[in-house]
């Protein structure tokens, strides 16, 4: 029987950053269909989600804490009438995960409302904000979305693509966004393109979506991709795309290919699962070694182990079996069932392990907490060799643009050897992918990628300051939390 024991089985995962998505389809249920569209994108994030709707003449909006299916009833959509909708599930990376910062973020002007979606991290959100707080700003949430909201708000002399171009000039950092206004669907992307967003045809209408995988649930067809420096603009006459500030180097997120976005999603048209597997034949032939069976660890790990067996011969094996009903809830696990946590979603098959000598494929390794115990739990279900390949180059640096993760500190890769980290996680043998083998698998030029957190190569200059709670501030009420072993305060709604 295994003896496995994790104080928090996610601890060694990245977290997802956003998923945004807009729809402008005259005739039907705008609202349903982004519900489904943010369904798909859930991966994206599972802290809170919102869907604000227009009928043409008035914006209406629900957003909550939790998952799309747990925040959305028959009873909340209809009370959502539009043919326009936006919408947004979300991972804290600028402001605490509370109900307050939840998305879209909504503004009232004199011409209407405007409500924002946004995915990315601004680096310059603390400079904007603290201008127009001294100019009188109020504002009503932590997060850096609600920057670009109220700038858009303050633009509204202008029409909706010039009001966009001047906000844009004004930003730094990652940025897809998704703008409502009562008459109007649009949407915008960084400079550098950093976070991914795509465009497709409905029946009669247009869907934006930071991902592929949103159009097949509600029978969209890609159309292209919502170029770095672009808008998207959408009325009940045409769906047009604007030129908003000049491109800059492009400097699409690495990771989004590695592990964040959906696998049967397709970016810089490739479809991910086929370069995932790629990366693991690339792994194969830079780390061989004689085993046994090649073990994924589900379910992101299992293309590149598919890619690392075809290329050594080793046959594939299932290892480990992941629970498909694992989801975030409301119900904290007692401190008995927090130590069981990695036992709770991974369940070892006995007899494919024991005597074996296995190559276990992962994604990625980032503080090497929970790997560490995925490796002893297959030792202790009888595995003779556990050799680890890792289908990314190690973690280094951390990220400023839309992802949550470590401070530098606290990666494994950049403050021990590789060896250090083998004998740390117990692994027979560890090996790492390489940059040029993970840019390889993917089939665009390196300088097209942000690699920063391999790297420390950051396409967009950071500030010293910039830092995950850059807006949060003692309050009355507040209670202190630790997340990655830094202190901030939350509050309670």
């Amino acid at each position: 029987m295994s003896r496995l024991r994790v104080l928090n089985p996610d601890a060694d995962r990245l977290k997802e950053e956003c998923g945004i998505f807009a729809v402008h389809a005259p005739g039907h249920d705008a609202a349903r269909i982004t519900f489904f569209g943010l369904f798909a994108l859930q991966h994206r994030g599972q802290e809170s989600c919102g869907i604000a709707v227009s009928d043409g003449e008035r914006i209406r909006m629900h957003k909550d804490m939790g998952l799309v299916s747990q925040v959305f009833t028959e009873e909340i959509l209809a009370t959502l009438p539009g043919h326009m909708a936006i919408g947004h599930t979300r991972y804290s990376t600028t402001g605490a995960s509370v109900k307050r910062n939840a998305q879209p973020v909504s503004c009232t002007t004199m011409t209407g409302d405007i409500t924002v979606a946004h995915n990315g991290n601004l680096i310059n959100a603390h400079e904007l904000r603290k201008e127009m707080e001294a100019e009188g700003e109020i504002f009503d949430t932590t997060n850096d979305s609600e920057v670009i909201a109220k700038l858009l708000a303050r633009e509204t002399t202008h029409d909706l693509v010039e009001a966009i171009r001047n906000v844009m000039q004004k930003l730094r950092g990652a940025y897809s966004v998704a703008v409502l206004t009562p008459k109007h669907i649009a949407a915008f992307r960084d400079p550098n393109g950093v976070r991914p967003l795509v465009i497709g045809q409905i029946d009669g209408g247009w869907v934006v979506s930071s991902e592929t995988c949103a159009f097949n649930p509600v029978s969209a067809s890609f159309w292209g991709e919502v170029h770095p420096g672009c808008i998207a603009v959408v009325d009940e006459k045409s769906a047009r795309i604007e030129q908003g500030v000049e491109p800059e180097r492009p400097a699409m997120c690495m990771f989004e290919f590695i592990y964040f976005a959906r696998p049967d999603s397709v970016m810089y048209g490739t479809r991910l699962y086929n370069a995932r597997e790629r990366m693991g034949e690339h792994l194969a032939r830079e780390h061989p070694v004689d085993a046994d069976i090649v073990v994924p660890v589900p379910d992101t790990g299992i293309p590149g182990a598919l890619g690392y067996s075809r290329v050594s011969g080793i046959p594939f094996a299932e290892g480990l079996i992941k629970s498909r009903y694992i989801h975030r809830t409301f119900i904290q696990p007692d401190q008995r069932m927090r130590e069981m946590g990695v036992r709770m979603k991974l369940t070892p098959l006995e007899e494919n392990i024991r005597g074996k000598r296995l190559i276990l494929v992962d994604d990625s390794i980032v503080r090497a907490t929970t790997t560490k115990q995925i490796v002893r739990l297959l030792f202790e279900c009888g595995a003779k060799e556990v050799h680890v390949r890792i289908t990314a180059p190690p973690i280094t640096h951390p990220c400023f643009y839309g992802i949550d993760m470590a401070s530098r500190g606290e990666l494994a890769a950049a403050k021990w050897s590789i060896e250090s980290i083998r004998e740390h996680i117990g692994a027979t043998t560890l090996g790492y992918l390489s940059i040029p083998g993970a840019v390889d698998a993917v089939g665009r030029p390196k300088n097209e990628f942000c690699l920063a957190c391999f790297n420390g190569d950051y396409p967009i200059a950071v500030p010293e300051d910039v830092r995950k709670d850059v807006f949060e501030s003692p309050k009355t009420g507040a209670f202190a939390t630790v997340t990655s072993g830094q202190a901030r305060l939350e509050f309670e709604e």
